[in-house]
């Protein structure tokens, strides 16, 4: 086991990261920028060490900097969290180059994992089910409008580099087609640097269903159940519950079961989630994320397996210590992810705490770095929490839910507070009854 790690990750994951590490016995290196270092991370690890200035370019992304602050502190592992480096499979390349352990997959597979082409051709050839789309990347306007009338309309058109909606558009007829793949082109390759685009059909109310798996060396691999995320906007997921409200327990194990047989083949390691568009009974392929995700807590709620730690242990090299048999499946957990930004316009709000209280009490638990007095720097991703609750039914989970949701304040910035209020009383929450564009409706409805 490491005697030390080096997280290379700010806010609330880093100190995530953190407690899991203490809980091991591990000493913890922080790194932060100039504008992080009040930053209750830093404040919570044994050492820290400053690698830049504000811009994340010059510091959480400054791979010779992390490296030079690992070999300065002799930390023998780096933890990358989730964003900035965390699926760069160079960086990972790297550090495993300097005799650094690197806590997360192999570079291969990250990088396999990031050419969403390349990606969805390996886990179709596993016995993943795919969303039928192109066989790779669409070329002349002429070629995809052949491949669109082959699949159906309407289509999406999505960047191979692509994340977080962006290269990403929707051709809802054939007079839609040439303008979305302009429009995707330019998107991608103005954010990826690389404007190659497919095609995939575009399916009407989708369900997004998540599997979360962990692997080790050995070639065991067990997944925790699903994770729901279909409440977002413009693609980007606001609440995840585990487990799916759509999914029984039966389709639950046959989905984990296709997922962990696929990733046996493929030699994975290490923690991971396979994304799925879910409609009408069956589940389409979207992307594999080589990481730890933001809503890890829900499943950890009903599993009662601590990820984290799992993640440090498998890069380690020791084993999992449960089979697939020995992981059970208790009651019901949601996580609202608390962002500092106006909650209808969304907005960005960063500035200073001025009162802060979190609830508390029974199956209540809220992941966050911000304390009064803190200031929310203007330079990164406005996550300032993550509410989590679980309950022994869903039903208990969302009266919960809403009791936390009252008491918890946070003065002085805007928040999505407000957001999450609302929803915990709207009627389709309530009832599970929802798909990826439903909050997109209800807000556009409220007017934002």
């Amino acid at each position: 086991m490491f005697d030390k790690i080096l997280i290379a990750n700010r806010g609330e994951i880093a100190l995530r990261i953190n407690r899991a590490c203490k809980e091991m016995g591990i000493a913890t290196v922080a790194v932060h920028s100039t504008a992080d270092a009040d930053a209750m991370h830093v404040r919570l690890a044994d050492e820290s060490v400053c690698i830049g200035p504000p811009p994340a370019a010059q510091s959480y992304l400054n791979i010779p900097a992390i490296i030079s602050a690992c070999e300065i502190t002799g930390a023998q592992a780096i933890h990358p969290g989730y964003g900035f480096l965390s699926e760069n499979a160079r960086f990972a390349e790297i550090v495993k180059e300097h005799s650094i352990a690197f806590i997360g997959p192999d570079p291969a597979h990250i990088r396999l994992m990031g050419d969403k082409i390349a990606a969805k051709q390996a886990v179709k050839e596993v016995g993943i089910p795919t969303v039928p789309g192109s066989d790779g990347a669409v070329g002349s306007d002429l070629d995809a409008a052949q491949i669109a009338e082959g699949i159906g309309y309407p289509v999406l058109i999505k960047a191979t580099a692509g994340g977080g909606g962006r290269g990403m558009k929707v051709a809802q007829k054939p007079s839609d087609l040439s303008l979305a793949l302009t429009t995707a082109r330019a998107e991608a390759k103005t954010a990826f640097g690389n404007d190659a685009v497919y095609m995939e059909k575009y399916l009407q109310k989708p369900r997004h269903i998540e599997v979360q798996v962990l692997a080790d060396a050995t070639g065991r691999v067990i997944h925790l159940g699903e994770r729901d995320c279909s409440l977002q906007r413009r693609h980007q997921k606001v609440w995840e519950e585990a487990g799916s409200p759509a999914l029984n327990a039966a389709q639950r194990e046959e989905i984990g079961g296709v997922v962990t047989h696929a990733l046996e083949k493929l030699g994975y390691l290490g923690a991971g989630t396979v994304e799925f568009l879910y409609e009408d009974g069956h589940f389409y392929f979207i992307e594999m994320n080589t990481r730890l995700q933001v809503e890890h807590p829900v499943s950890e709620a009903i599993t009662g397996i601590d990820i984290v730690r799992e993640q440090i242990r498998i890069a380690s090299g020791a084993p999992l210590e449960i089979e697939q048999k020995d992981v059970t499946f208790s009651g019901h957990s949601i996580e609202c992810r608390i962002n500092a930004e106006n909650a209808f316009t969304f907005q960005p709000s960063p500035g200073l705490i001025t009162q802060f209280h979190t609830p508390g009490g029974l199956g209540v638990r809220f992941d966050s770095a911000i304390y009064s007095g803190y200031r929310i720097p203007p330079y990164y991703d406005s996550l300032a929490g993550k509410l989590i609750v679980h309950g022994r039914s869903r039903n208990e989970c969302l009266m919960r839910l809403r009791r936390a949701l009252d008491e918890l304040v946070v003065g002085g910035v805007e928040t999505t507070i407000p957001l999450f209020q609302m929803l915990v009383r709207e009627h389709d929450i309530l009832n599970g009854d929802y798909n990826i564009h439903w909050l997109e409706h209800f807000l556009a409805k409220k007017g934002a």
